[in-house]
């Protein structure tokens, strides 16, 4: 199936509504929009970039590094690596722009937008019932098949059609129904440690330092773990229009300004468009900060634009953003020295003094955001104690401590100095110009 046409559905309501045309662009650039008149008239912009006027939106900037990007919001409605190798294994679309990767990705994808092929009824791409948890080492013996390029029974390319994940990144996984909820399950995938139950360990010890994280738990399987991640975008049947770090801040920099991905740039966005009521967008704000001086010092580097994520609340009233629940953190165990987001002025250098160089953007004095820093100092240094109460083998432990209790990272947290951001700046004494000298 050759696909340059498809049509935008939002699913955030009780029924679907048709948003507006999708269209291959010309010379590869990705994938345009226009809104229908009958969305300009009762619909919301999908994102800051994406106003509500008639014209066609054309993807703007240069490639993204995976390739064609289509516009605004639309681009968190494709599949990730992950799913994109899914669709290309099993489906075997003849030609494979973002157009069909969108098409083949199905009706389970990340937020509230659905990919049809008309524009008077919503046809997605329709796949059969998720795996449910029973079903969880069946459906990681499919994902091992996959990744041996082994070829696949009807039964199980229904069971991992349609990518499989709502989440970015290019690690194995897939949907699973877990008590009537959708989660997200992620295998091992012969790493040389224990990585879904490393997360688990990371995930839970974040939530000791205080962050916000998506509820997880580990799945025993036939010698190996698998996590599982309840999804933040679902509300039972109801969907929640969301969009990643990338998208809100390319939507917030200027035309033909090429963005800067980061933290500090994240929660800009969240002190402008955040929710209001209670300091809402300030709280995640400084919660933001939070998260980057924890995967800093964890040496959680894989922290992209992907995995951050924004919810928007009441959509179709002036909606707002609120920061997501984490996901995806976990000790990359590489000891690289830099982040993927920016962290401050030393651009992604992974140190705590990068990290204070630009707190008053996360709406945080140097005093208080110190006290958070020595807060998540002090869980980190529990944070062999927390992985072994959750099973990581000593091995395990040993490996990731050449990292985290490595010379860089340790001698972070050792020689932090609380004095050095909070010295006052000793106040002058006003002069009148008419007094004598």
């Amino acid at each position: 199936m050759r696909l340059d046409d498809l049509f935008l559905w939002y699913l955030g309501n009780d029924e679907p509504r048709y948003v507006g045309a999708l269209k291959l662009v010309a010379a590869g650039k990705g994938v345009s929009l226009r809104y229908d008149v009958r969305w300009l008239a009762n619909g919301f912009a999908l994102s800051e970039d994406l106003p509500l006027v008639d014209i066609e939106f054309l993807p703007a900037g240069r490639l993204s590094a995976n390739g064609p990007r289509a516009v605004g919001a639309v681009d968190d409605a494709r599949p990730d690596r992950w799913g994109e190798k899914v669709i290309r294994f099993v489906d075997k679309p003849k030609r494979v722009s973002l157009m069909e990767l969108l098409y083949y990705a199905g009706d389970d994808r990340f937020g509230a937008l659905g990919v049809s092929t008309s524009a008077s009824k919503y046809l997605p791409r329709t796949g059969g019932p998720l795996p449910r948890l029973e079903q969880a080492q069946a459906l990681s013996e499919v994902v091992a098949k996959v990744e041996a390029g082994e070829a696949l029974t009807a039964l199980e390319a229904k069971i991992i059609q349609g990518g499989g994940s709502p989440l970015g990144g290019a690690k194995p996984k897939a949907l699973i129904n877990i008590d009537g909820e959708q989660w997200v399950i992620k295998f091992f995938n012969n790493e040389y440690v224990d990585v879904p139950l490393i997360e688990h360990a990371a995930m839970t010890l974040a939530a000791k330092a205080g962050i916000t994280v998506a509820r997880t738990q580990v799945i025993a399987l036939q010698g190996a773990h698998a996590i599982a991640i309840r999804r933040f975008d679902r509300e039972g049947k109801h969907r929640i229009h969301s969009i990643s770090a990338g998208t809100a801040i390319r939507a917030a920099t200027p035309a033909g300004v090429e963005p800067e991905m980061g933290y500090p740039q994240l929660a800009r966005v969240l002190r402008r468009i955040g929710v209001s009521q209670d300091d809402a967008y300030l709280a995640d704000a400084r919660e933001l900060f939070r998260r980057m001086v924890f995967n800093i010092l964890v040496d959680n580097t894989d922290d992209h634009e992907k995995n951050h994520s924004l919810l928007v609340v009441n959509p179709s009233d002036n909606g707002k953003l609120r920061l997501a629940p984490a996901y995806d953190v976990l000790p990359s165990n590489s000891g690289q020295g830099f982040q993927e987001f920016i962290c401050g002025a030393d651009g992604h250098e992974s140190t705590l003094r990068n990290a204070m160089s630009e707190c008053e953007a996360f709406g945080l004095t140097p005093t208080e955001a110190v006290q958070m820093v020595v807060q998540v100092i002090r869980v980190v240094d529990t944070w062999r104690a927390h992985f072994e109460s959750v099973g990581v083998t000593r091995n395990d432990l040993n490996s990731l401590a050449e990292r985290i209790d490595g010379d860089e990272l340790l001698n972070q947290r050792r020689t932090f100095d609380p004095h050095h951001y909070q010295r006052p700046v000793p106040k002058r004494r006003p002069t009148s110009p008419f007094r004598r000298t």
